[in-house]
């Protein structure tokens, strides 16, 4: 066969021939492409998600309001500041016994002794580290106010940080004597696009304003209300997930019992939220609640996988099996009765009441998170009840086990990896042997960790190396994600080094493991096709799949080494047809990168390929992940 590449190609593999000397042992790769070992997992790549650098709040969750609930501490109501313009004369506290609603009983007070239009008090918010602004954008607002009979209306403004300089402004007006939810809507003008920006609202006359839960979002993902960063929901669409496992790890655990993730409490209008302390060390806004989570899903066209709490948490604490964890058992069944099930159950008709008749569909629910760090060895006891009871009023759900466990056999096993990139390289025939007549398997979090923020291109080689071994055997594995998925790279952050999509408030930014992950899921057959590998440096991995449908093979290849790799390519059982292409994701270090400020230094680049026959012959370039995508006939 020979091979036709765009312009640049040619001369970039005539660099590579003059650097034969340098060339791993060649690889011989024979595939038997008329052969097939399984299918692959149709759900085999995904998205794990939880609220750790600020994902959520501060991250995929659009509001723009940081502290919108007005939560104090020793300092006072962090992200929020009392503005006093010329003359007037105002203080702001926490009110502890007024507050909207059961959920939020308390609010942020101001109380103005002077203010007039020219002098205006108020308080104004920071933001998730600014306010992103761009031109001519229209951004929704609502608050909760009250006040005494001196003041009846609030401006509203985002301001610029470095000119003062109003951008957008609004007024709310009918303010009375009682709680109420106010709307609004600032719109930009010509302004410069910048983050450099803060939210004001002030009053003119003096008496006392009592606000909670002064919220602002941004255009959503499909317009969605209370909706998502629109930049992070398209790098998610593009990584072609087929499932998202939430709400998380230890997101899901909390710190303690009384801190879990309580769904129940995450339901309905954002007023009725309590909000609760995430284990990351900062307060949720539960904004992203169990209805969230499922909308998400069906923006993406993904399935969820529901992780229920199964009685333990992350300083120790655990439920005993038996009575006492009957009713975590009963808020899983009214969970998945929400999730799944008619308008005419009591959960059904709750899910309805919150906006969404229609049931989401279901096939797997884990059961806890991590549960080998539960010392008290009562996990494979607690999975057995919860087993037990969702089985008999949902028979066809998959129960996955967050730990192995002798006291039945768990549907599916969740295993998780934490490793640099020479471990993965070491073990990417970790599944090749492994037991077929135990549990299926579902690898939820893994990740080479190497690089801060985000993974370098050492990591992006050693999480190819081992999606190669996971492709190979996706017969067993059903699913795979990445962990974590996001981190806001502003200072503070951070609280987990090596994470796949960064971003502050303005932008975003792939990592080279993301584009490894885009270039893997965005190619990948239905069926396992069997190969023989002889030769080739020991940092050569590939894996093989076949489109059935379209009739093409795909060939990933990883070169770890910093030389280049020869591979000839022997098909067996099939004639190529030309047409294909070639993907490639390299550089010159596996210290090399993309940052917040370089997003785009490592990306795919993807050149024609026209193969023909049953050989061709590939080099590989140093640091190098590729997808070969050949035609048959």
């Amino acid at each position: 066969m020979h091979v036709r590449t765009h312009i640049g190609v040619n001369a970039f593999l005539a660099s590579l021939l003059l650097a034969g000397s340098a060339l791993a042992q060649n690889a011989v790769l024979t595939i038997h492409a008329d052969q097939s070992t399984a299918k692959v997992s149709p759900t085999l790549y995904g998205l794990m998600t939880e609220e750790i650098n600020y994902s959520y709040d501060g991250g995929l969750y659009a509001e723009m309001v940081r502290n919108r609930t007005f939560r104090a501490d020793w300092s006072g109501v962090p992200y929020w500041y009392l503005v006093e313009k010329g003359n007037a004369e105002a203080a702001m506290s926490e009110d502890k016994t007024t507050g909207p609603s059961q959920a939020l009983p308390a609010s942020m007070k101001l109380d103005v002794q002077k203010a007039d239009a020219a002098d205006p008090a108020g308080v104004l918010n920071v933001g998730w580290w600014g306010f992103a602004l761009r031109p001519n954008t229209t951004y929704k607002g609502s608050l909760y106010a009250k006040a005494d009979s001196g003041i009846d209306s609030i401006a509203v403004s985002l301001v610029a940080n470095q000119t003062g300089a109003a951008l957008a402004s609004a007024k709310v007006t009918g303010v009375s004597g009682d709680w109420k939810q106010y709307t609004y809507t600032l719109k930009t003008g010509a302004i410069a696009p910048s983050s450099a920006n803060h939210l004001v609202l002030t009053v003119d006359h003096p008496g006392t304003l009592w606000l909670n839960l002064v919220s602002l979002f941004p255009p959503t993902y499909h317009n969605r209300a209370n909706g998502n960063r629109i930049d992070l929901m398209e790098k998610l669409a593009a990584m072609h997930p087929q499932f998202l496992r939430f709400p998380g790890g230890n997101y899901l655990e909390g710190d303690t019992i009384a801190e879990r993730f309580e769904w129940q409490k995450t339901l309905g209008p954002l007023v009725d939220r309590p909000t609760h302390p995430s284990p990351w060390r900062y307060q949720s806004s539960d904004g992203m609640g169990l209805l969230e989570f499922l909308e998400w899903c069906e923006d993406l066209h993904m399935n969820p996988v529901l992780a229920v709490y199964a009685g333990y948490s992350l300083r120790g604490e655990h439920v005993n099996p038996g009575a006492d964890l009957e009713q975590y058992v009963q808020s899983a069944l009214d969970e998945i009765e929400y999730v799944t099930d008619g308008t005419d159950t009591k959960w059904g008709a709750v899910r309805a009441q919150d906006g969404h008749p229609a049931p989401f569909h279901l096939t797997y629910v884990e059961v806890g998170n991590e549960d080998w760090f539960d010392k008290s060895g009562s996990y494979g006891d607690r999975y057995a009840q919860f087993y037990k009871a969702i089985k008999a009023k949902y028979p066809d759900l998959q129960l996955i086990a967050t730990a192995p466990i002798t006291t039945m056999k768990p549907d599916v096993l969740d295993d998780h990896y934490y490793k640099r990139a020479t471990e993965f390289f070491h073990d990417v025939h970790h599944y090749d042997k492994a037991d077929r007549s135990g549990p299926k398997i579902f690898v939820g979090e893994w990740a080479t960790r190497e690089g801060s923020p985000t993974p370098n291109f050492g990591s992006a080689l050693g999480d190819a190396a081992w999606m190669t071994g996971m492709e190979r055997n996706s017969d067993l594995i059903v699913m795979a994600s990445y962990a974590p998925l996001f981190v806001n790279v502003d200072p503070g952050g951070m609280q987990w080094e090596s994470d796949l999509i960064g971003y502050d408030a303005m932008r975003s930014y792939g990592s080279p493991s993301y584009y490894a992950q885009v270039m893997f899921a965005s190619n990948l057959g239905d069926e396992i096709t069997p190969a023989d590998q002889q030769g080739g440096g020991s940092r050569f991995f590939y894996s093989v799949s076949r489109d059935t449908r379209n009739n093409r093979l795909y060939v990933k290849l990883v070169n770890g080494d910093s030389t280049p790799q020869s591979v000839d390519i022997k098909i067996d059982g099939a004639h190529l047809a030309g047409g294909g292409k070639l993907v490639t994701l390299s550089a010159k270090d596996t210290q090399a990168t993309n940052t917040i400020d370089q997003p785009r230094n490592i990306v795919p680049v993807e050149t024609a390929l026209v193969a023909s026959g049953t050989e061709l012959h590939h080099q590989m370039p140093p640091y190098s992940i590729q997808i070969l995508v050949l035609n048959e006939r």
